[in-house]
């Protein structure tokens, strides 16, 4: 078989697999509950914000600070360089703002906000001076759950497959 022609049939079985489980995702009927969503502390306890972790390992929170920024989506441009939440210049404090920032875009749940152990809920609003951490209902907060992402992230996710397995022929 040449390489080109497996390059053909791993695209066709990727192809096949995201629509597989579009559909499923698509086909699921929503169930109507009149309690609140699993997970939810913000609902069931009062406002609730997502912070690192002091004392974690400064590689796993970068790495989780790296993801949260990127994939994750989080909106870091208050913790560039200039931004209202650069100071202090600390790995804490900048990991702290981006992971609230994916927690509040995402559902304010308990699983939006672990990052790999490296991240803990708090009732404390971490806001300090002009940085203001997003809170349920608030602008920042506002911003569409990744879901809303995911198709078009998957058929990147399998150009660059192809792309892998093309320049590996």
């Amino acid at each position: 078989m040449t390489k080109v022609a497996l390059v053909f049939k791993c695209s066709l079985l990727l192809m096949t697999c995201c629509f597989l489980v579009q559909d499923k995702a698509d086909a699921a009927i929503p169930v109507t509950t009149l309690s609140p969503p699993e997970g939810n502390t913000t609902f069931l306890d009062g406002t609730t914000w997502c912070v690192a972790l002091a004392g974690v390992s400064q590689i796993d929170l970068q790495n989780a600070l790296d993801w949260a920024c990127g994939l994750g989506m989080s909106d870091c441009g208050a913790i560039q360089e200039g931004g209202k939440c650069y100071e202090p210049d600390t790995l804490l404090s900048h990991a702290s703002y981006a992971f609230n920032n994916y927690y509040q875009q995402n559902g304010n749940s308990d699983i939006a906000c672990n990052f790999g152990g490296t991240a803990t809920l708090t009732k404390n609003n971490p806001s300090y001076g002009k940085c203001l951490y997003a809170a349920p209902g608030s602008d920042r907060s506002a911003t569409p759950p990744l879901s809303k992402y995911k198709s078009s992230f998957l058929w990147w996710e399998i150009v660059g497959i192809l792309l892998l397995l093309y320049k590996g022929s």
